[in-house]
């Protein structure tokens, strides 16, 4: 077989050729000749590395420019035979070696697309992926359950409170992780008969921004996340509020604040005004606030000023579900058993609420006892740091995080690395460093005296937090110590299995935030429902 050498190494050999003889020819200094064989070499090299040659004594490829099909990188490859080298040899020659390069500069390119990458995937690494669900499959209904769904509001709110109480009990669920439940056996039946039963009616009164307008970013974000999820649900609202177990008033206190308050008067009074004349509207235009004086109505507020939006109107205050971030007891604002304690969840980016969450480290990989850094809002905080602030190297204990220490290790990074978490109370009760330590793993330790933590009319806050008193802070590395290897392996591992309760999700999932939220506002529904059951009694 003949060997065919490359066009591109005929080429160079030639020029060579050419070359010396025009030195035999000409007197050239040997000195200059030698660097301009050293140039020639060079090019000779780099052109057959990997990097530079695009050809082969075998097969030759011509390249053109790259092409990104679905965020990968192909390139556009033409085989070339050996005899198509031979023909095109003096069209090669006519060429300037330099146009080869091109495939260095694909090549670069490739280089710089894959670092970019990399680059990005790393700053979305902590975004939390949900699998999606398994298809539902359909419940098999019992009759009674059947004539229940043709039930008058009030009846089927009776029928659904006594199948509660016959719960039968459950201590393993598929679904569910039976530790963290106050009563798994009465949770779940209960959810079950609010996916069954539950109809919604929204008022579709009120002007944006105030109303039907949710702000989804901030601290503040749960109420608007609600108000979104509900708005947009099917499940569960309807159009006719004849058919109505709950009726939402769509409003949003962030949204009141935004509009109404002005800054520096300290006066949030008109804002209760401008609620009380909202409801006493709703009350003349439809009949259904004054039939129960407002105890099926709710509201959803995260802000701070929640609580103190509902005292112009006597009703609103006493009566409606109040589901509160600002769940104090103190106020005498909040009635356990009738209103909703609500998560205060801080939320970055609207459009991707799962971004900059989860992926905690594991629990040797955190060396930390405790952590807390933030602004010193409140009386509790100052007190904190009086005590522990530089005092112990177990206890990482700051103002706002300093920028010395921040450069070393981030504030998520803090919180990943941190057994446990601190969660004093700053000006409210609340805080959304509760929800964080969930969504990092790290074991939330609240110190609010008189918060009515979320969702605790179903969950055990026990199995995965502690809750240590005020008057408690000076003994607060000693409380966390007392607490054995066992309980907290238990403790950190439950935080894990509870996080899915406290997540937003742009389309809502089973037993997530959002229908968490709902089911306590359907709990407290049905704990109000006085009405006889044997009065009204669907199998009789």
């Amino acid at each position: 077989m003949v060997n065919i050498k490359s066009p591109l190494r005929l080429f160079i050999e030639d020029s060579i050729k050419e070359l010396i003889r025009g030195f035999r020819r000409q007197r050239i200094k040997w000195r200059n000749a030698f660097l301009l064989g050293s140039i020639m070499t060079t090019i000779v090299v780099l052109l057959h590395t990997p990097t530079f040659s695009v050809f082969s004594d075998e097969e030759e490829t011509e390249s053109s420019s790259p092409i990104y099909l679905n965020g990968s990188l192909h390139l556009n490859i033409q085989i070339v035979s050996s005899d198509a080298k031979v023909e095109n040899l003096h069209a090669l020659r006519t060429r300037t070696p330099i146009v080869q390069l091109n495939a260095s500069e694909a090549s670069g390119t490739v280089i710089l697309r894959k670092r970019r990458k990399r680059k990005k995937r790393k700053k979305t690494k902590d975004e939390l992926i949900l699998p999606d669900p398994p298809p539902a499959q359909p419940r098999v209904l019992s009759s009674s359950e059947r004539r229940a769904l043709s039930l008058p509001p009030k009846k089927a709110l009776t029928y659904a409170k006594l199948e509660i109480q016959r719960a039968p009990e459950i201590i393993n669920d598929t679904d569910l992780f039976a530790p963290l439940f106050r009563n798994l056996s009465v949770f779940k039946r209960s959810y079950e008969l609010m996916e069954l039963i539950l109809k919604v009616y929204i008022y579709p009164d009120g002007e944006k921004p105030i109303f039907h307008q949710p702000h989804l970013n901030g601290i503040y974000a749960s109420e608007g996340w609600f108000m979104k999820l509900m708005e947009s649900n099917t499940q569960f609202v309807t159009k006719n509020p004849e058919r109505a177990h709950l009726f939402y008033m769509p409003y949003s206190v962030k949204q009141l604040q935004t509009s109404i308050f002005v800054p520096g008067s300290h006066n949030i009074k008109p804002l209760s005004i401008f609620l009380r004349d909202y409801v006493n509207m709703l009350s003349t235009k439809y009949p259904f606030w004054n039939r129960t004086h407002g105890s099926d109505h709710f509201l959803v507020a995260c802000h701070d000023w929640g609580p103190y939006t509902v005292n112009e109107h006597p009703e609103l205050r006493r009566n409606t579900i109040k589901a509160l971030c600002n769940a104090d007891l103190a106020d005498g604002i909040f009635i356990p058993g009738k209103d909703v304690s609500l998560p205060e969840t801080s939320i970055r980016n609207a459009g991707k609420p799962l971004r900059n969450i989860g992926n905690g480290n594991r629990v040797s990989q955190r060396p930390i006892l405790a952590f807390f850094a933030g602004n010193l809002h409140g009386r509790v905080r100052p007190k904190l740091l009086k005590h522990w602030r530089n005092k112990d190297d177990d206890m990482k204990i700051y103002g706002p995080l300093p920028h010395n220490v921040a450069r070393k290790m981030t504030y998520v990074q803090h919180m990943k690395s941190s057994k446990y978490c601190l969660c004093p109370m700053g000006y409210e009760v609340n805080s959304p460093r509760i929800v964080e330590a969930i969504y990092y793993e790290c074991v939330p330790v609240v110190i609010a005296d008189n918060f009515m933590l979320p969702f605790s009319d179903v969950l055990d806050w026990s199995a995965f937090s502690v809750v240590v008193p005020e008057k408690e802070i000076p003994r607060l590395k000693e409380i966390l110590l007392e607490i054995p290897m066992r309980r907290y392996l238990k403790m950190q591992s439950n935080v894990k299995m509870v996080q899915r309760h406290f997540l937003w999700s742009p389309k809502p999932r089973k037993y997530d935030v959002f229908h968490m939220i709902l089911h306590s506002i359907w709990f407290n529904l049905l704990n109000q429902n006085q009405t006889s059951f044997d009065d009204h009694n669907p199998d009789s």
